[in-house]
């Protein structure tokens, strides 16, 4: 099987090009330029890499015939963020592929409204992110439907592994709240710390592009989500990361109006996301149709992350 990956150096493919290469697939990994996977394996040797400016390349019109003429049986799109990129892409391969696998987002869904959130809820995205997303979603599955035009979209939650930096139990990315809860320091959670976040690993997220692969008549046509077991609360998962430390958490909490003036206009910015979707997504479906099995639990997969950070000196705890 030749695969095409678009933007295999990233958190996702990382883990899901050495997957690809174990099971005999030929693959060609599509980047803007060269840039090392965050985690060394030997299976990249076997890869051919394709240097490719995706934004240029489309401007010109010729991205989606450059993809055609590596002749992939499959093609996975990691980084496609606009509603005309998938439509230039899916012109110009329609009848050339087997398989075409988008990564999407749970942030294709708004607040929720009963959880876990399953996948067949109505779509009510906000924020310029989850409305491409959620318009790239509605795009594919119609030509699945119409055409049958051979799609499937997985949905990741929380990205974390090795590598960078997770989403931390304040709703955002600043390593200091780790650091601070390690040491047994006050740390300050908005309102009640309630709010969930729903972390998957990446290596779990390969998993999923995988079983999908395997499972493609089950697949064609449908979205997935892909996250942990289980969302994690706000609170929860700052009590358990000072516990990793032999740390008694202190924790306060306050209104969003004062929290905010607390951190800085980016980390206010990236936690009102956050709290604002407070993510709790089932699997059930994926589980059922594409034999998804998840090897971390939310708190598993940031402690692997914590640990290399430790580790690379990036976190002092």
């Amino acid at each position: 099987m030749r695969t095409v990956v678009i933007g295999g150096t990233g958190h996702i493919g990382t883990y899901l090009i050495p997957r690809l290469v174990a099971s005999s697939h030929e693959v060609i990994n599509v980047s803007r330029r060269k840039r090392s996977p965050y985690r060394d394996h030997g299976a990249w040797q076997l890869v051919t890499n394709v240097e490719l400016d995706r934004s240029t390349e489309e401007s010109s019109g010729k991205f989606g015939k450059q993809i055609r003429g590596l002749r992939p049986d499959v093609v996975i799109d990691l980084i496609c963020f606009t509603v005309e990129s998938a439509r230039h892409l899916v012109e110009t391969v329609r009848g050339e592929i087997q398989h075409f696998l988008h990564c999407g987002t749970i942030w294709v869904h708004g607040p929720s409204v009963q959880v876990p959130t399953t996948e067949e809820m109505p779509r009510k995205p906000f924020g310029e992110y989850g409305i491409r997303k959620a318009a790239i979603e509605e795009y594919l599955l119609r030509e699945a439907r119409l055409t049958g035009f051979p799609a499937t979209i997985l949905h990741p939650g929380h990205i974390v592994g090795p590598g960078w930096e997770p989403l931390n139990p304040a709703g955002h990315f600043n390593p200091e709240v780790f650091e601070r809860l390690a040491r047994g320091e006050e740390v300050v959670l908005p309102n009640l710390g309630l709010e969930t976040v729903h972390h998957v690993h990446a290596d779990d997220v390969a998993q999923a592009f995988q079983q999908a692969m395997v499972r493609r008549n089950m697949a064609t046509g449908e979205s997935f989500h892909v996250v942990s077991s289980a969302a994690l609360t706000l609170r929860g998962y700052a009590e358990a990361v000072s516990g990793w430390f032999g740390a008694q958490s202190k924790l306060r909490f306050a209104s969003w109006d004062e929290w905010q003036k607390t951190v800085s206009k980016e980390d206010a910015a990236a936690t009102w996301d956050h709290i604002a979707h407070s993510p709790n997504c089932s699997i059930e479906k994926a589980r059922r149709t594409i034999e998804y099995q998840p090897r971390y639990s939310s708190l598993e997969a940031v402690y692997e992350s914590l640990r290399w950070l430790i580790d690379h000196r990036i976190i002092k705890a």
